[in-house]
Order: structure tokens, then C-alpha cells, then sequence
């Protein structure tokens, strides 16, 4: 929704052929063995020579990447014990090699582009091209971390593929479908074990080891030091002690769920440490479970009133609780938050107001009213569960703007989506308490596994999460209200045409993802950062389903308005559409001539084709044969609301509130007390709500 969607620019639709074209060049080389591998050392230097040539590039200027989604398979789900090992000879092109692994070595420093990539040797010293998609970003973890040179990994049931340059690699687009080896891990070959004498074998010494990593703020070092400290039979108090400097390390890299894990799986001394308790209030902190984390916060103060750190962090979580509970936010302050931050991602909470979810027929499940509500009450104000950042001053200068092609759905959208795939995986793998949040929303036809872990680790299904995404994903800016009066600047020429705006900038509210579409809509939504407003447009009884526009209604006509949903793969049949389906082609016909006359009438500074417009628009209004308080009236709103403007600017204010005010009922808005001339003491009162657009604020 509001996605940068290019898919019918034709040069990106030749992009998707061609990719699709090469999809079916590969498909036919299935099951083949490689043909005219190229010797170990050209492998490398190829690798080393496009490395240099990437870093040679300047770092500023248009850089927009393109990535595919290949065709969807499904993560490893085997436990390890249940694979059998093969070699690199052993790999049949554009094949998924399920039950099997790869046990190889990273002999080069890494490079990135979409992927991170590296050659790596299997113990035959046979070398291939390695690919990992979906990896940390590099604001978190450097590549050289994930896969230096020198690193000894496993890769289950690995894919051999044709790549772009017509050389074979290795494609790993689930981030669980491969294992990091730490050098003392016994599955590590005996040619690449490090020698025994370099081995700690002692608690004290593993300990020692994991807090100078984490001095060195090698975390993931820290943490494999500290598990291998537990693993040397460690007392009781030395066991509490490692897990607490093990959550620490945990909390470093955002696993959330590891560190709580580790605080709470052991009893603690007689009294809990200052250390421990504030790590779990972070813990829950930052997996937003606010009123537990209030009251491990009580009980660190208490037993240490000195800790200025947990005070702190106590008055941010009330005011999270008073959010996620009341919906109590400081609107202004979010603004001016997300005015300032980059990437704006705010420290606010979700509140879920008056409103759950049900089933709703064949639309699956929806979000509906569990009160009445008035116009304008809010109804939900959601934190993003993820929110993948492309500043719109900067463009694709920052990196971040790429071109997500799909041959599968026949889908091309610009912006930051492959980054958002990148942050949900990576959040799911580290968080799996939260994968439900995100696997329950609609994914469509795709079926995923059933499996959520394997050997003691998160599988994450990276094509369910491409899947949710593009079914549930937001295009959003910074701030709604920016863009919004932008947008009325732009517009301020009475000759400006309305045009649609989309979104570089994306992310996955989960909770608005549940609102179903209806052009006539009842609900609307609006971004501050990466929190999401939702308000009621009109007065909703209770158990009324709300609705909001994947795509702002327009008048283009039924068939037009249908192909903008058919990624949604549904038909829309509210009230509007039903209209427009029953309106004769020769209405159409009418009415576009007679839109095209108003134009050319508001495209010129003749004072007499005011009153010309004024006819059209009559004219227009009388090709529909039902009230605008029941279909609202789109080809006469936005000719009346242009003619408004006009007369505003030729100081005409009478006439300007009377069009202004029959651009709104055209919308279905009953008003009353709104004309001139006003009987004194007589308020404007809104009777009845029509449809709510953007730029009809101008009214």
C-alpha cells in the first residue's frame, strides 16, 4: 500500500522479462552437473578483481540496485544428525540438495552487493562462490564478522545455481540454513582445527576469554566463550555469573529473548543482583512488555534506590504503559521526534484501542469496532514492527534505494523492501518469541513449514516473510502532515492535477495490517516515523469492520480501479465500485468529455469560465442517478473543489464556501449551517460523514 510500485514502467517490465527469461534458461539446466568449472585460482581472482573494483567505486552519486526474489522454496528442517554430507562435486545445478550439507571454508575476504559474497573450500580444496542473502546489516555487523576469511560454516540443503555473470554459486537465502562453526566446534574438519594447545579447558579461563571479547566489543565471540564456560561444568554461583555476563552480550545483539532466557533460567542468590535485574528490564524493554518490565524496575529500586540508570529507565516505561494502555501520547513531541531522527524510529508504544480482531467471510480476518466511536477518535496507534528507512532527500544516494524484482507475482516495486526483508528475518531469528506476530498475517497461497525450530534454532522461512511483506507492507513518509501540506503547495495552481504519491520507505504494522480495503473507507491512516495513526473518518457503531483504501479512490472508472488490487488477488465491491460497474460506456464516455472541458476552462484565466465550470459541473452531477449521500460523486468533488480554489484566489469567498462545501457532499458529507449568509447563533454541524481524501482537507 503506497509502495513505490514501477511494475508497469516499461523499462523495468523488460528487466522482469528477461529475469523471467533466465529463470526458464536455468529451470531447463536442472539436475545437470556444471559444465567447464573454472581452476581454483581464476575462481579467486575473479572474486578478488570485482572486490577491488566494487571498493574503487565512488560512495555518493544514483545508486539504485536491483535484486530478484527467486523462485520460493522452504528453509532446512532437519536437525543436523539427520543430514549426510556431500562435497562440492557432488552439487547438481538449480538443484535444493534436501537432506544433505556442505561442511566448507571461507578462503577470501567478503564482498556485498544484494548478497554478501565469499569462496569458499570444501576439504577436497574444491571452491565455489558462496551468496548469503539476508545477513545483518552492516550498521550491526560488518561482513568481514559474518563471514571473513577464514570462517568455517555449514550449509544445509544447499542450492546450486546459474548466477547473473553465467558462473555457478552457492545461494542461501534462509538465514537458519546455515551454521557458523567456532573453531573449537568438533564438527570443524581436523585440516582446519585449530591445535589443542590453543583450546581453553577451564570455566575460569573460557569466562576470562568471553569478557575480553566483550571488552573488545566482540560480542557473538563473547557469547560462544561464555556457552563453552557453561559447558565445563561451572558451581552454581559461577554458572549465575556467566549467564548474567552472557544476557549482557545477548542484549548487544539484540537477542532479546536469549537474554531473558539466561536470567531466568537459574535461581539467583539470595538477593537478585543490580547487574541481572536491570538486564531484564532491558530485556523486556525492548520486546515491549512494558508492565513486566515496570515491575523488575520496582524491585531494582528498591533494593538499590541509588541506581540513577534504572530511575531513568523506570519513567520511560511508565510513560510506555501510559501509552500502550490509555493511548496518552504527546502528538507534537512525536512530530517533532521524527522530524529530527534518521531513520525516524521512535520510542513509543502500540496502544490497540477500541477495536479487535474477528473473521470477516471471505475476506479472512478484519479489524472491527468494539464500541462506538466517534469521527476523528483514535483507534489505534502502532509501533513498526519493522521500518526500513530511505531518506527522501537523499534518494538512492544512501544505498538503500533498490529495485525488488519478482518474477513470481510479475511485481517490481523501488524503495527499501529488500531491506525490510532483511530486518524481519533478522528480527525473527534472533526474537523467535515474536515470530507469531508475523507468520499469523495473511501470506496468500504460499504454504510455509510448520516447523519454528530445529536443533535449538529459529527456522525462518525468508519467502513467507518476502510474501507477508508485499501483501501487508506500508510505503509511509516521515512525517504524514509534512507531506500532506506539500502536496496542497504543489497544488496550490487550481491548474494542478491530483496525482497519487507513493513511498520509498516501508514497513509492517501488524496490527493495521489486519484492516481490509473498501474505497469507500471509514478509517485513515497516518505516519509519524515509523508509528502508525489510525482514526475513525466517520461515526462507526459498535461490531462495524473497519476499512481504509490500499489505494485512494479516483475517478478512472471500475476495471482501472480493479487492476491496482489485483496483487491483493480480490475484486472490491463496495458501494462506489458497484456504481461504477452499472454505469453505461456512454456515461463514460460523458463524463470524461466533460472533466476534459473543465480543465481546459481551469487551465485559463478567463474570468467568464467560472460560470462555465459551474455548468459542468451540474452536468456531471447529473450523469449520476443515485444520491451522493449514498455514492459518492468522485468525478464532481475534485471539479468543484478546483473551481473553489479559484474563486478564493479572485476574492470570492461566498462562492468559494458554497463549492467548497458541494465538493464535500458530492463526498456524501451532509452539513448543515455551513453557507453563507450564517443565522447568528447557528453552528456548522457535520450530520453525516462521506468519504475522506487528502486533499478535500481544502474544503
Amino acid at each position: 500500500m503506497d509502495t513505490h510500485d514501477v511494475s508497469d514502467v516499461p523499462e523495468y517490465f523488460q528487466a522482469l522479462l528477461k529475469y523471467k527469461k533466465q529463470l526458464q534458461d536455468a529451470k531447463s539446466r536442472k539436475g545437470q552437473r556444471p559444465q567447464g568449472r573454472r581452476p581454483r585460482e581464476e575462481i579467486i581472482m575473479k572474486h578478488m578483481f570485482s572486490m577491488m573494483t566494487l571498493r574503487a567505486q565512488p560512495s555518493s552519486g544514483f545508486n539504485l540496485r536491483s535484486t530478484f526474489v527467486p523462485a520460493a522454496y522452504t528453509p532446512c528442517i532437519n536437525a543436523f544428525s539427520d543430514l549426510k554430507e556431500i562435497m562440492i562435486k557432488d552439487l547438481l545445478l538449480e538443484t535444493h540438495h534436501r537432506g544433505t550439507y556442505l561442511r566448507l571454508k571461507s578462503i577470501t575476504p567478503p564482498t556485498k552487493m544484494t548478497a554478501i559474497m565469499t569462496i569458499v573450500e570444501d576439504k577436497n580444496k574444491d571452491v565455489v562462490v558462496l551468496q548469503l542473502y539476508h545477513q545483518e546489516g552492516e550498521n550491526d555487523r560488518s561482513i568481514e564478522d559474518i563471514v571473513g576469511e577464514g570462517t568455517t560454516l555449514i550449509v544445509r540443503d544447499p542450492y546450486l545455481k546459474t548466477m547473473s555473470d553465467g558462473e555457478y554459486g552457492l545461494r542461501v537465502d534462509h538465514v537458519s540454513d546455515v551454521i557458523y562453526l567456532p573453531p573449537y566446534d568438533e564438527r570443524v574438519p581436523d585440516c582446519w582445527q585449530l591445535k589443542s594447545t590453543e583450546l581453553n579447558t577451564s570455566v575460569d579461563a573460557w569466562k576470562t576469554q568471553g569478557n575480553d571479547k566483550f571488552k573488545e566489543a566482540k560480542y557473538r565471540a563473547a557469547i560462544e566463550c561464555y556457552t563453552k564456560a557453561l559447558d565445563c561444568s561451572p558451581t552454581e554461583e559461577e554458572t549465575h555469573t556467566i549467564k548474567v555476563n552472557r544476557a549482557l552480550a545477548f542484549l548487544k545483539v539484540r537477542r532479546f529473548d536469549a537474554a531473558l532466557t539466561d536470567l531466568e533460567s537459574e535461581s539467583p542468590p539470595p538477593k537478585p543482583t543490580e547487574k541481572a535485574l536491570y538486564n531484564k528490564a532491558l530485556a523486556l524493554y525492548n520486546l515491549q512488555r512494558y508492565r513486566e518490565c515496570s515491575e523488575v524496575l520496582k524491585t531494582l529500586r528498591l533494593a538499590y534506590p541509588n541506581n540513577v540508570a534504572a530511575k531513568d529507565r523506570f519513567t520511560r516505561t511508565i510513560q510506555r504503559l501510559a501509552e500502550q494502555e490509555s493511548g496518552r501520547y504527546k502528538f507534537k513531541d512525536l512530530r517533532t521526534e521524527a522530524a529530527k531522527l534518521r531513520p525516524p524510529h521512535l520510542d513509543h508504544a502500540t496502544y490497540t484501542g477500541p477495536v479487535c480482531i474477528r473473521t470477516s467471510g471471505d475476506r479472512g480476518r478484519g479489524l472491527f469496532t468494539t464500541k462506538a466511536v466517534k469521527a476523528g477518535e483514535l483507534l489505534l496507534c502502532e509501533k513498526a514492527f519493522a521500518h526500513a528507512f530511505v531518506d527522501p532527500e537523499k534518494g538512492a544516494v544512501d544505498g538503500n534505494m533498490t529495485l525488488l524484482i519478482n518474477a513470481e507475482t510479475d511485481t517490481i516495486t523501488m524503495g527499501a523492501q529488500p531491506e525490510l526483508i532483511q530486518l524481519i528475518v533478522q528480527k525473527l531469528y534472533r526474537n523467535p518469541s515474536l515470530a507469531p506476530v508475523i507468520t499469523s498475517l495473511h501470506h496468500g497461497s504460499y504454504e510455509p513449514v510448520n516447523v519454528s525450530e530445529v536443533d535449538g534454532t529459529p527456522v525462518v522461512d525468508t519467502f513467507l516473510v518476502e510474501r507477508i511483506i508485499s501483501l501487508n507492507g506500508f510505503g509511509c513518509p516521515i512525517l504524514s502532515r509534512e507531506s500532506h501540506i506539500r502536496a496542497l503547495n504543489d497544488e496550490a495552481d487550481p491548474k494542478a492535477n491530483v496525482t497519487e504519491e507513493s513511498f520509498s520507505s516501508c514497513g509492517i504494522w501488524p496490527m493495521a495490517s489486519y484492516i481490509n480495503h473498501c474505497c469507500y473507507s471509514n478509517c485513515r491512516r497516518a505516519f509519524i516515523g515509523d508509528m502508525m495513526v489510525v482514526r475513525a473518518a466517520q461515526d462507526l457503531a459498535a461490531d462495524t469492520e473497519l476499512t481504509f483504501c490500499y489505494y485512494p479512490p479516483s475517478p478512472d472508472g471500475y476495471d482501472k480501479r480493479q487492476k491496482k488490487l489485483r496483487h491483493w488477488n480480490f475484486r472490491c465491491d463496495c458501494i462506489i465500485c458497484q456504481d461504477d460497474q452499472a454505469t453505461k460506456e456512454s456515461v463514460w464516455a460523458k463524463r470524461k468529455n466533460l472533466r476534459a472541458s473543465a480543465q481546459r476552462y481551469l487551465n485559463s484565466d478567463r474570468t467568464t469560465d467560472a460560470a462555465r465550470i459551474e455548468t459542468i459541473v451540474a452536468a456531471l452531477a447529473g450523469t449520476y442517478h443515485r444520491p451522493a449521500s449514498q455514492v459518492p460523486r468522485l468525478s464532481v468533488a475534485d471539479v468543484q473543489l478546483a473551481l473553489a480554489k479559484m474563486y478564493l484566489a479572485r476574492q470570492q469567498p461566498a462562492k468559494a464556501i458554497d463549492l467548497g462545501l458541494g465538493a464535500l457532499e458530492s463526498l456524501g458529507y451532509v452539513i448543515h449551517g455551513g453557507r453563507l449568509p450564517r443565522t447568528l447563533g447557528t453552528p456548522m454541524v457535520v450530520k453525516r460523514w462521506g468519504l475522506m481524501q487528502d486533499h478535500h482537507v481544502e474544503c
